[in-house]
């Protein structure tokens, strides 16, 4: 059993937060989830992904929700790699097109796959933009020529929506990594992509290839030294019920929730310990 614990400072006293409950792959899964600092005030389902966020009430001052992350697994959700009419999953009809030439070239199967995580890392250079390539589009858009700068969500918004395009199962998967040199702690999320193909699932993290100068962008879950936690996967989610219905693109780390109903980001401080 793990401990994964998400530390968050100087909460105002009943400040609202969301978090995610957690999820189960085969490799691990969130047994448990508890608040010091705070309150769990409600567990809400979201509809569609069999997923659900915690509301927690902040009592103010520091606060720390603590996941027990167990070892083992079932199979990955079959939710988890079906298409949904998002404009974070849908691809414009260029993009479409092209993918199912990638993959067709390259002769269908786990090589069409291999084909289309490639094309995707020729699109992007490694970094976080203030203006996401997708900003403002119902689609995600086709890179026809060029370079762009994309982090992890980018790079994956488009591999996810590419493999879609082209008939492959593909799944968006979120949480955190802990790189070996930080010793357990970080302060991001992280997400990376997983394909399932005739029986075989893969795992593909181009970022971190490109970020650790590793080459092309090869199946392994763990690519650079280091510990991940998966919490949650696919993008567009809705929690809560009536006037009070958060929309969110992903919930990887407890959001604030304003006066207002729309969430914003709560500085963290995330750490895992070993088994």
């Amino acid at each position: 059993m793990r401990r994964l614990t998400v530390e968050i400072a100087g909460l105002e006293p009943g400040a609202r937060l969301l978090a995610p409950a957690g999820m189960a792959t085969p490799a691990e899964a969130v047994a448990a989830a508890s608040v010091t600092g705070g309150r769990i005030a409600a567990v809400l389902p979201e509809p569609e992904l069999g997923l659900a966020a915690l509301e927690i009430a902040a009592e103010g001052g520091p606060l720390t929700l603590s996941y027990e992350i167990a070892p083992g697994g079932p199979a990955y959700p079959d939710i988890m790699f079906a298409p949904r009419a998002t404009r974070y999953t849908t691809p414009a009809d260029d993009l479409a097109q092209a993918s199912v030439e990638v993959a067709r070239a390259a002769g269908g199967g786990m090589a069409g796959i291999a084909a289309l995580v490639a094309e995707a890392e020729a699109r992007f250079a490694y970094a976080h933009p203030e203006v996401r390539f997708n900003d403002g589009t119902e689609a995600v858009p086709y890179l026809s020529c060029g370079l762009t700068t994309g982090s992890c969500i980018d790079i994956n918004t488009y591999l996810v929506a590419s493999l879609r395009a082209a008939g492959f199962e593909a799944g968006y998967v979120y949480g955190y990594f802990f790189p070996a040199e930080k010793g357990g702690v970080t302060d991001d999320m992280h997400c990376w992509v997983v394909t399932r193909h005739a029986g075989v699932v893969q795992h593909w993290d181009i970022a971190h290839h490109m970020k650790a100068g590793l080459g092309p962008a090869r199946d392994a879950l763990n690519p650079r030294p280091g510990r991940r936690v998966a919490l949650g996967h696919s993008m567009g989610h809705r929690y809560g019920h009536g006037a009070g219905v958060v929309t969110l693109k992903l919930l990887a780390e407890p959001v604030l929730i304003g006066a207002d109903g729309k969430p914003g980001p709560a500085p963290l401080v995330a750490r895992l310990a070993a088994p």
